[in-house]
């Protein structure tokens, strides 16, 4: 197609446009023409060209960070499901099945929601209609909420766990329970996204102010937006709420593991290691790993407090300063949120050691050396029979393969 020509006596308009007029972006191209400078000179070609070559660096700088979240996020998530679901000691831990349902909103986060938020940061353009904009919003929160609620069901796990009687612990923490609060960390958050959201009780008395941002030039944005009553009531019960009840907890299990370290000092001084009985040796094993279990547990919240308080802040003071947090902000603190989907299965494999051997094992193909060593020792074979409906083992060490000995292991 040839391109508009434009007379020397008269620069008006081709689509009324004037080449001549220097543009916010730099040289303006059209139809293979170039504008003139404000002074009336061309402008350098290098510098054109080192513009250019700017604007597509950090366009590939970003896509490819997005990238690396997301693909991280997926493959981190996925490997935590499924080392608890092949690892049967991961299975007998009640927590970890709250860490399976965490992974799992993760995973959903970095399935349903990043990807549709890089694509239009990308490209700053939404193409996907104003519905499936309000139901990518409505995961957004859902999925968003129910990870600090899973973070917060972890937290009265571990107090019960540490800070009361094991009796205590096996009372409060029923199979029944557990699937209670797991149930109750995915309809809560449905209650306060997807049913407000969809009938649009955010956006009473700002509806103006959302059609007008919608439109940004040619190009459509999928905006939300929250009225002071949605942002309070949303924001104490996905962000504050919760967190006051895990520092409470956590501030709790910090004090009992530091009285445990003491009673573990005590004992070994009194009697020393290797003349304490079996009780004491059991009891010191189980506070041990009790906590450090709270340890890392307590660094993952700190992670995702960290991650998502920037947003939830921003949540609640934009209303209240008549919407004037700038989009740039309001971008970083939401990626900021999106990339504690990531950190959680990094933060499992460095700092819990039976994550850490089950993720060998997975990545690894079940070699040998990972795996936990056995209780009948190295070198020993064994058969196993029935007796009386229970499981025995006969095992015959290497240096006594004259004799046998029955190991009883009722399963």
């Amino acid at each position: 197609m040839r391109g508009c020509e434009f007379p020397r006596e008269d620069p008006e308009s081709c689509h009324g446009v004037d080449p001549r007029a220097p543009h916010r972006h730099g040289p303006l191209r059209i139809y293979g023409y170039m504008n003139l400078s404000s002074t009336g000179q061309m402008p350098e070609m290098e510098e054109v060209d080192t513009n250019e070559s700017n604007w597509l660096a950090k366009r590939i700088a970003l896509i490819s960070f997005l990238s690396l979240v997301m693909l991280m996020s997926v493959l981190g998530n996925l490997l935590v499901m499924v080392a608890v679901c092949k690892d049967r000691q991961l299975r007998k831990i009640k927590t970890n099945y709250f860490i399976v349902s965490l992974a799992f909103a993760d995973l959903l986060v970095s399935v349903l929601v990043m990807p549709f938020g890089a694509i239009e940061l990308i490209h700053q353009n939404w193409i996907y209609g104003e519905t499936f904009c309000l139901v990518r919003t409505s995961l957004d929160v859902l999925l968003t909420t129910a990870s600090i609620l899973h973070l917060c069901c972890i937290s009265l796990d571990r107090y019960y766990a540490i800070c009361c009687q094991p009796l205590v612990y096996r009372n409060k923490m029923t199979p029944l329970r557990v699937a209670l609060m797991i149930g109750g960390c995915w309809i809560i958050p449905t209650v306060i996204s997807f049913l407000p959201i969809m009938q649009g009780w955010n956006s009473i008395g700002i509806n103006d102010l959302i059609e007008k941002r919608k439109f940004s030039g040619n190009s459509t944005v999928c905006v939300f937006m929250v009225n002071k009553p949605y942002a309070l009531t949303c924001s104490v019960v996905a962000f504050y709420l919760p967190l006051v009840l895990m520092v409470l907890a956590y501030q709790r299990i910090y004090v009992t593991a530091r009285a445990h370290a003491r009673q573990i000092n005590m004992l070994q001084r009194a009697g020393g290691a290797g003349n304490a009985n079996s009780a004491d040796h059991q009891r010191n094993h189980r506070m041990r790993t009790e906590t450090k279990a709270a340890k890392t547990l307590c660094i993952i919240m700190g992670c995702f407090c960290l991650c998502w308080a920037p947003f939830f802040i921003t949540n609640v003071v934009d209303p209240f300063i008549d919407y004037s947090v700038p989009e740039q902000l309001w971008v970083a603190c939401l990626w900021l949120g999106y990339i504690n989907s990531m950190l959680n299965p990094i933060l499992y494999a460095f700092l819990n050691k039976s994550f850490r051997r089950a993720f060998l094992i997975i990545l690894c193909c079940g070699q040998k050396r990972y795996r936990r060593p056995s209780i009948l020792g190295p070198g020993a074979t064994c058969t196993a029979t029935q007796i009386n409906g229970s499981t025995h083992v006969l095992k015959k060490p290497q240096s006594f393969r004259s004799h046998s000995c029955l190991l009883l292991l009722r399963r």
